[in-house]
């Protein structure tokens, strides 16, 4: 395999590559950084024996994304405030050909799932991420990841049993979302309390992440009433010359706030029964920096 062959290669798979790293580590920067190591290993690497690029390269990856979620974990490094993944410009392209598989990368990427995934061991997170998002058979996983069988389809019913009692429940169809989205995004910005109240559930969360850089509340809000006031208030003061933009974040339609034409936010709602179940702000202006461009 000549260089620039292995280079083409490399990047044929480079978006599913990324899709693990992310999902592994809900960090941008360290996803990337993970994926170039990926390609520093490939490149420089004996390929002659590589008969499927595609697993050899998830393979590589996986492992040093574990790795990097143990240096992390390792570090122990404390958080200001609730904290949530770096939003993550999501476009399938063809890695997601299927509707059904559409949805299931949309979930697995998803603000509420990658919080969860937070909570697991690192072994346990990769597997659940090359089962549960990739379709990954066992036995492949466990080459991967140097386990037998066995142990791996043990780490996969521990981790999904996991994710599936602490996963909120809430709507994927992204129509469904945008609408109640504008919506929401009306009757915050226009002050209208109670149009706001009709679209809260009453046991709504609002979940700001500011990393003690901004200004967000650091505890979650959980009521309607409590939530509704709060969104009321911060839409009062509010930031100058704002300005609002749709993108597709984590699998969901989002909102980029904008102050000055600058990044001052980024807005997604979890929905379920027609209702806003969850409200995610994320203010940490080192999570928005990648989304400058976009704005």
């Amino acid at each position: 395999m000549t260089t620039d062959t292995a280079t083409d290669v490399f990047e044929e798979h480079r978006p599913v590559l990324l899709g693990v790293a992310y999902r592994m580590l809900g960090r941008v920067a360290d996803a990337e950084d993970v994926v170039q190591d990926a390609w520093l290993r490939w490149a420089g690497g004996d390929r002659s024996e590589v008969r499927e690029p595609r697993g050899y390269l998830v393979r590589i990856t996986t492992r040093l994304a574990i790795d990097r979620l143990r240096q992390i974990k390792a570090r122990g490094e404390t958080y200001v405030g609730p904290w949530l993944p770096e939003p993550y410009l999501t476009d399938f392209g063809d890695t997601a050909p299927d509707t059904a598989e559409r949805a299931v990368l949309a979930d697995s990427v998803s603000l509420a799932v990658l919080v969860v995934l937070e909570s697991l061991s690192p072994l346990e997170r990769a597997v659940f991420v090359l089962r549960e998002a990739f379709g990954y058979p066992y036995a492949d996983i466990a080459a991967m990841l140097d386990r037998g069988e066995p142990a791996v389809r043990q780490l996969a019913g521990r981790a999904r049993k996991h994710v599936e009692e602490r996963r909120p429940r809430y709507e994927v169809d992204p129509a469904r979302r945008r609408d109640l989205t504008e919506r929401f995004l009306a009757a915050a910005a226009g002050g209208d309390l109670e149009a706001l109240m009709e679209l809260l559930a009453p046991d709504v969360r609002l979940v700001g992440d500011s990393g003690g850089k901004s200004r967000a509340p650091l505890r979650v809000l959980r009521s309607a009433d409590k939530v509704g006031r709060f969104l009321l208030g911060a839409a009062r003061k509010g930031a100058p010359d704002l300005s609002f933009r749709f993108l597709e974040l984590n699998g969901g339609p989002a909102v980029l706030v904008l102050s000055g034409g600058k990044p001052d936010s980024v807005l997604q709602l979890d929905v379920a029964d027609g209702r806003v179940q969850a409200v995610y702000v994320i203010r940490n202006p080192d999570k928005l920096r990648p989304l400058a461009a976009a704005g």
